[in-house]
């Protein structure tokens, strides 16, 4: 099994975020935002290069077809993120606490998202190529149709997770604290568990292969 790559981050000295408010098709380079509210704004297909986040609110705020590239998103917390169709590429997400984001159709490369909480996560025929989910709880993750390909769970929580028309390359899920899979365990192939989150898979794997199992 190939392991997932990670991001190697340098960010260079950063310019503190002067306010005024994100702008679509915007350009963000070298920039620090820092307990910023974007609650309601529209930055679709802006770009974020080398920047930090730290503490920013992101309830409804519109970032569909923006880009994220070498930054690091600390602490950021919101509702309704709309991140459909975003390029997320050599990014650490730390800590975040979000709910219903919208990623589906985005393609993530080298990304970690470490700690923190997300709540119905919308990866519907997303790419995810040498991600890494560690220390963190995914409730309920929609990976419908979405493409995994060295992806790594490490400590992490997966509970209820939809992988309806998956398809999971080289994904290493023995790591994970907990692997729930709610719909499309079948798609499991390509993935690699332990033997411990196979007996706990079994019951929801006799369904799916029509075993009636009793005594």
């Amino acid at each position: 099994m190939k392991g997932a790559r990670r991001p190697e981050l340098r960010l260079p000295p950063l310019v503190p975020y002067g306010g005024g408010g994100l702008e679509p098709d915007g350009d963000y380079d070298g920039v620090e935002f820092v307990e910023a509210d974007f609650v309601g704004q529209d930055a679709s297909g802006a770009r974020f290069m080398d920047c930090a986040l730290t503490g920013c609110a992101l309830d409804e705020t519109r970032l569909r077809n923006a880009r994220f590239l070498d930054s690091v998103l600390t602490g950021v917390r919101g509702v309704g993120t709309d991140l459909s169709d975003a390029t997320v590429r050599d990014v650490e997400l730390v800590d975040a606490r979000l709910g219903g984001v919208q990623l589906h159709g985005a393609a993530l490369e080298r990304v970690v998202i470490r700690g923190g909480k997300i709540d119905y996560l919308n990866l519907r025929s997303a790419t995810l190529r040498d991600v890494v989910f560690e220390g963190c709880v995914l409730v309920e993750p929609d990976f419908g149709g979405a493409r995994l390909e060295r992806v790594e769970f490490v400590d992490c929580a997966l509970k209820r997770a939809d992988l309806s028309g998956a398809t999971l390359v080289d994904v290493d899920l023995r790591g994970a604290a907990e692997v729930d899979v709610a719909r499309g365990v079948e798609r499991l192939a390509g993935a690699v568990i332990s033997m411990g989150q196979l007996l706990d898979l079994a019951p929801v794997l006799a369904v799916q292969m029509g075993i009636r199992v009793e005594g």
